[in-house]
Order: structure tokens, then sequence, then C-alpha cells
């Protein structure tokens, strides 16, 4: 079956789903790990995650890859701070919904794309269409009327989405793909992660090992559970066009809000939800712009008709090899002018850049 089939857009559907349900579900699975601290939690998932990745890279017997980026101080450094934001990202997300801040954590990554925007625009310099500057404006907008209705800076929201948003310009520019990228980010992570541990086995106060065997088990499979999405979003996307992702990445935040709203019971007071609704417009914005362009892109490349009669046989006058004079060769050229290849359908138009899109949680 070939990709961009329907049966395999539905199995990319599947994939993306499971990739975003499970982080939207996330909320439900760190607070079992209590008493854990989310110190704890958050170096127990750095070491599991690299244990994870290096037994799949292993199964595909694929390292070829380190030696390009051994040789490359840009991919290593820009992997370094992706490694840097996204444990800042892991730790904040974990020590909130372990806080009860569940519903903070969802606006965070409700927040993201228009965050993903605005680097666009500061850092890469790319332009903006109208409809996404009154995306970005509204989103700011929602941004002050939280910060009144709370009655001070949401800054677990905030935090998680620059330092995502951070992570994602981070993965851009770098381009390697994602395992072989949290290959790397979790190798910078492991060291100062083990270290944290042995501190805590050495000084008696750690839970892993020493509380019930369950949140022991639970803390080793944290790098199950975070390699398991990526990989679902990693077949996801290789099936999918990027405007079916960037509508399926909605999912996690709503699930986050309800895992807030309906299980952990927190209250979301009326001006919270209006500053919700705002940021919900925001992205109903950027959406339709995303399809708007989709559609006109599709509509401006129209298919060239395929012409099935083969070309008619050249004949030249006489034939002239490299041994003949100039003089010669440059007569032939006259009488026999070269002919052009027919094009094959769509050639004059340059394929559409490949986006990788990637998140974790």
């Amino acid at each position: 079956m070939t990709p961009g089939s329907a049966a395999e857009q539905r199995k990319g559907l599947i994939f993306g789903i499971a990739a975003y349900g499970m982080w939207g579900l996330f909320p439900l699975y760190w607070p079992l790990l209590k008493p854990a601290s989310a110190i704890e939690i958050l170096a127990n998932r750095m070491v599991w995650s690299l244990a994870v990745v290096a037994f799949l890279l292993t199964l595909r017997r694929n390292w070829a890859w380190t030696a390009e980026v051994r040789r490359s101080p840009r991919k290593l450094l820009l992997l370094a701070a992706a490694a840097i934001v996204v444990s800042v990202n892991w730790g904040v997300y974990i020590w909130g919904v372990n806080q009860h801040e569940v519903v903070e954590t969802s606006l965070g990554y409700f927040i993201n794309p228009l965050v993903t925007v605005m680097f666009g625009v500061v850092i890469l310099r790319e332009r903006l269409r109208p409809t996404q500057w009154l995306a970005v404006a509204i989103g700011g907008a929602a941004i002050v009327e939280l910060v009144i209705g709370y009655g001070h800076v949401p800054w677990i929201a905030l935090t998680l989405a620059a330092s995502f948003g951070s992570y994602g310009l981070f993965k851009k520019l770098v381009g390697v793909p994602a395992v072989e990228s949290m290959a790397v980010e979790t190798a910078f992570q492991f060291l100062p992660a083990l270290a944290y541990l042995s501190f805590l086995q050495t000084s008696h106060t750690a839970a892993f090992g020493h509380v019930h065997w369950t949140v022991t088990t639970l803390l080793a499979l944290a790098g199950v559970v975070t390699a398991v999405p990526l990989i679902c979003f990693t077949a996801a996307a290789n099936r999918l066009p990027l405007s079916t992702m960037g509508l399926l990445q909605f999912l996690a935040p709503v699930l986050q809000l309800s895992c807030g709203v309906f299980i952990a019971h927190e209250t979301v007071p009326n001006s919270e939800w209006a500053g919700f609704a705002i940021v919900w417009i925001a992205l109903a914005l950027l959406t339709y712009d995303s399809f708007a362009q989709a559609r006109s892109r599709r509509h401006a490349v129209p298919s060239a008709p395929v012409d099935a009669s083969p070309p008619p046989a050249a004949s030249p006058a006489f034939t002239v090899t490299e041994a003949d004079p100039p003089a010669l060769r440059s007569a032939a050229t006259r009488q026999s002018p070269p002919r052009l290849a027919a094009a094959a359908p769509g050639a004059g138009t340059p394929p559409l850049p490949r986006v990788d899109v990637e998140t974790t949680t």
C-alpha cells in the first residue's frame, strides 16, 4: 500500500489520535508516581527514555547517523539547547500536574501554536498573512485577560508554551529525525539525571526501590511512556497531511483540560473560561488560514496533460564524433538542434518542502 492512499491515511489517523490521546492523558499518569517528587520523576524519565531509544535504534541497527552529528558542532549545540528547554518543559509540566494545576498546563499547550508563529516571525523572519496577525493579536489579548482574571501572570502556561515553542524551533533548525534527535537529547540529560538519582539513593530519600513496587515500576516505565507517543506521532506524520496533523494537535490540550475539570475537579472561574474562549478563537483563525492556504496551493498547481505518444525519432543529416573538427561539430548542431525532452507532469512546479512536526509533553 502506497503512502497517501486511503488505507494509509486511516492508519495515520489512528496513530495520530493515539499519540495526542496519550499526551492528553498524561495528567492521569504523573500523580500515580507519588510520593516521588517532580524532580525525581523528571530524572527517571530522562534516564529510562535514553534506555528505550537506544534499544529502538539497536533493533533498527541505525547508528550511522551519529558520525554526521559528531562532525557538526552546530547540530550538537542545537540538540543540547533542545535538551535544556525540553527538560524545563517536562519538569514544569510534571510539577504543575502534581500541584493540581492541570487546567493551567493545558492552557500552555493551547497557547503554544501562537508562540510558534511568533518565533517564526521574530527569529526565522517569516512573513505573516493578515489572518495570522489577527490570530496573534487575539492570542495576546487572551493572555492579558487571563492575567487580569488570575490576578497574577500564568507562569506555568507561559513557561510551557515558551519552552515547547523553543524546542520546536531548535528541532526545526537541526534537521535530525525524531528518534535519533531524542537519543542525543536524552544523552545530554543522562549524566545529570543519573547523578541526581544516585544522590537520592545514597541519602535514602529516593522513592525508586523504596516505596511500593507499583511506584518503582511506573517510574521505570516513564521512558516507555515518553517514547511510545513519539513513535505513534512519527508514524502519523509520515501518512497524514500537515493540515490534519495541525488539527489533531489540539486533542492533547482538550483532553488535559477535561482531566483537570472532570477528574481532578479543579475549579475554573468564569474569567478563565473567557480567556480560554479567546484563545480558541485565535486558534480557529489559524486553522482556517492554514486550510485556505492549502486549498489555494492545490488550485494553483494544475495537472499537466500526459502525452502518451512516443517522441518522433531524430533524423540527423550526418553523424559527428568528438574526434571531428570543432567547425564540423558546430555545423551539425545548427542543422540538427537538440530535441527538448517532454517534461513530466508537474515538473514545472518545485515540490513543496517537507515539514516535520514534532511534539512532546
